[in-house]
């Protein structure tokens, strides 16, 4: 029977893509488990949003079962969704040798004409912001110098912003229509990003690796301006061109940055929160939160930040199985 023309009884087909901030990395259990033989050095974790989708989902089925298929990766680029094999990094037991690569993203979920729902976060590791953040705390302590220059004026072989903007509008564009391609009969939903940082740099503390650290609030301001909402936007345009639907975690997240005192934090800083099995040093860097009793969580939401965005792509899953 073709999808979408099932009754009550039958199963619909969800496969989740994306990068960390949907694979979880820290939040909740691994998935697979530690010591598991199928770990792929993704890190995906019991307690990021796909996962507690899938079990409300389960408590009220929308007219029938919903089967999750999660293949989302740390670290994944747009061109790691849909054509390049990725080489997962995860610092938790890697294998002697490094993690093996990965085939893309839409070959492991199995994307065919039976698949329901597709939900796609990525876009970030295509800039790549992580990267950026970490430009912005390396020259946050010296005098004279700002990663929003660096990035609107750089130097030979560095991209300027809007040429990276661009690029991701680009891939972005390819990725959605490969991915209607593999599943001609799915709606497609995408996920921006939360509001990692806050309306005023000001508010973040230059002396707290628990926040950002030493990046200068002005660069703070500008990340947000230009690069977080600019990203998000575009990644909105796109999905809009497709016909696709959206789902805009930044407005709810909004007063609950990094800068923002823990329990009301829905991100954690450069340093913060994770359990024991994620690593306090981040290798190849001086970057150490050991002293600080926490965990090198590089600005990804906490379980409190993928409970909020559960709530909004629950939301999107159910309309558009209503739509069916």
């Amino acid at each position: 029977m073709p999808a979408g023309t099932a009754g009550a009884a039958d199963q619909y087909e969800w496969a989740a893509l994306g990068d960390s901030y949907t694979a979880g990395v820290f939040v909740g259990a691994p998935q697979p488990p530690l010591g598991d033989a199928s770990r792929d050095g993704c890190d995906r974790t019991s307690g990021a949003y796909p996962g507690l989708v899938e079990r409300e989902l389960d408590e009220l089925p929308p007219g029938g079962y919903v089967h999750l298929t999660n293949v989302s990766c740390g670290n994944a680029t747009i061109n790691d969704v849909v054509s390049t094999r990725q080489t997962p990094i995860s610092p938790v037991q890697p294998p002697t040798g490094g993690w093996p690569a990965v085939n893309p993203q839409i070959q492991r979920a199995g994307l065919n004409d039976e698949t329901d729902i597709v939900t796609i976060g990525v876009g970030g590791n295509s800039l790549p912001f992580g990267g950026m953040l970490l430009k912005c705390l390396q020259l946050g302590p010296v005098q004279g110098e700002s990663c929003r220059e660096y990035y609107t004026s750089p130097g030979d072989g560095e991209e300027n912003i809007d040429d990276k903007l661009a690029r991701v509008r680009d891939e972005y564009v390819q990725m959605l229509a490969q991915v209607h391609e593999a599943a001609p009969n799915a709606k497609v939903i995408t996920v921006g990003y939360p509001a990692v940082l806050p309306d005023q740099g000001s508010a973040c503390n230059r002396l707290a690796l628990t926040e950002l650290g030493a990046i200068k609030h002005a660069d703070i301001d500008w990340l947000r301006e230009n690069v977080l909402k600019r990203l998000n936007s575009t990644i909105q345009q796109v999905t809009s061109f497709f016909g696709d639907r959206y789902v805009d975690v930044y407005s709810s997240s909004v007063g609950h940055d990094a800068c923002q005192p823990a329990g009301t934090k829905w991100v954690e800083g450069i340093c913060g929160d994770a359990p024991d099995y994620w690593p306090a040093r981040l290798p190849g860097t001086a970057l150490n939160c050991a002293p600080l009793n926490k965990r090198v969580t590089l600005v990804h939401p906490n379980a409190q930040g993928h409970a909020n965005t559960a709530a909004h792509v629950e939301r999107a899953i159910r309309i558009a199985l209503l739509e069916r």
